[in-house]
């Protein structure tokens, strides 16, 4: 039998692909809109939510475009800090162990603020997060493609400078097809050479080419989505032998039409083809989903086994840009729950 949603909410799990301005609360996002006087498209939460779920649009550049009212909402160290904390919270109410977020710190110098600022903010709300829930975190800083390549070198420098304040990764987001990430290489160097995890949106809204300049032009550790990473036979064979992880979204790709249903994911084959998958939510606003909610739809749509969970579960702690030893306690701590939860 599929265990239940909340059984599944209760396993301890890692989060590996989710976006800081994809996951405010209503409630919250109503404050902020009142502090810095910016009208929003609903009044009460609820209508909030359910006008910010993105369930309309027709293609990956659609979907980012409901990311334009929250960035909105994060140009101050105190907006910053006070959703990174909350992120905290409900990860830890979604059983999260661990929780790496993702963001363009320079969507938030529309009035002025720094990356060293927001990143420092986004810190301060991770760092009392852990402290009061107990849930690891670490930040990803994005690049975004539609950028000059300029600005993502500039923001790998200052990401690397920032490493004692939590970064852990480089990524680079938005619009897919059309924006070949190679432009950005030379910031993806810098990124590696600073040592930072380097993980990269590839295989979304662009073909296996698009995998394939992640891996060799950007040197990414990590492939998020990779959903049409199977249309090119060797390339995942390549990715499946080196345990390259792949950060899967099932309920975003089906918004952004990567695929069509959840059902016609790639994922099962994926599984039964050994890749190094792990499930993760994206975006907890946009998308109405949570972590736990992903894998209750591999179950229920893709007839994911307990040991298929299992082993993107464990994926998700192996793959985090840990330090080995911090990595090796935290597989420690929670693999006797796991194995517990899921007999």
């Amino acid at each position: 039998m599929p265990l239940t949603p909340e059984q599944l909410r209760k396993l301890p799990k890692a989060e590996l692909h989710v976006h800081l301005d994809g996951c405010l609360r209503p409630a919250t996002m109503i404050d902020l809109a009142r502090a810095a006087k910016v009208d929003l498209p609903a009044r009460d939460p609820d209508s909030l939510r359910r006008w910010m779920l993105v369930d309309d649009a027709r293609d990956l550049e659609d979907y980012l475009r409901r990311f334009e009212v929250t960035i909105a909402l994060l140009q101050t160290p105190e907006a910053i800090e006070r959703v990174a904390y909350e992120m905290v919270e409900d990860a830890q109410a979604d059983g999260l162990r661990y929780l790496e977020v993702r963001y363009c710190p320079t969507l938030s110098s529309r009035q002025g603020l720094t990356v060293e600022a927001a990143v420092q903010a986004e810190w301060r709300g991770l760092q009392r997060g852990t402290r009061d829930f107990g849930v690891k975190t670490g930040i990803i800083n994005c690049a975004l493609r539609q950028h000059d390549p300029a600005e993502s070198l500039d923001l790998a420098r200052r990401s690397v400078a920032l490493r004692d304040h939590g970064v852990v990764g480089f990524d680079i987001a938005g619009g897919e097809a059309g924006r070949p990430a190679a432009q950005h290489a030379e910031a993806f160097r810098i990124a590696k050479a600073g040592l930072l995890g380097i993980t990269v949106h590839a295989g979304e809204a662009a073909g296996p080419e698009s995998v394939a300049q992640a891996l060799f032009d950007c040197g990414a550790d990590r492939i998020g989505h990779g959903t049409r990473l199977g249309e090119d036979p060797a390339l995942e064979a390549y990715v499946r032998d080196r345990r390259i992880p792949i950060e899967i979204n099932l309920t975003s790709n089906v918004q952004t039409r990567a695929v069509p249903s959840a059902s016609a994911h790639p994922l099962r084959g994926y599984l039964a083809r050994g890749l190094a998958v792990s499930l993760n939510s994206d975006s907890w606003l946009m998308s109405g989903t949570t972590c736990s909610h992903e894998y209750w739809l591999a179950q229920t749509e893709l007839g994911a086994t307990t040991q298929d969970l299992h082993k993107m579960m464990m994926n998700s702690f192996v793959g985090a840009f840990l330090p080995w030893p911090e990595k090796q306690e935290l597989v420690k701590s929670v693999l006797p729950e796991l194995m517990h939860g899921l007999v």
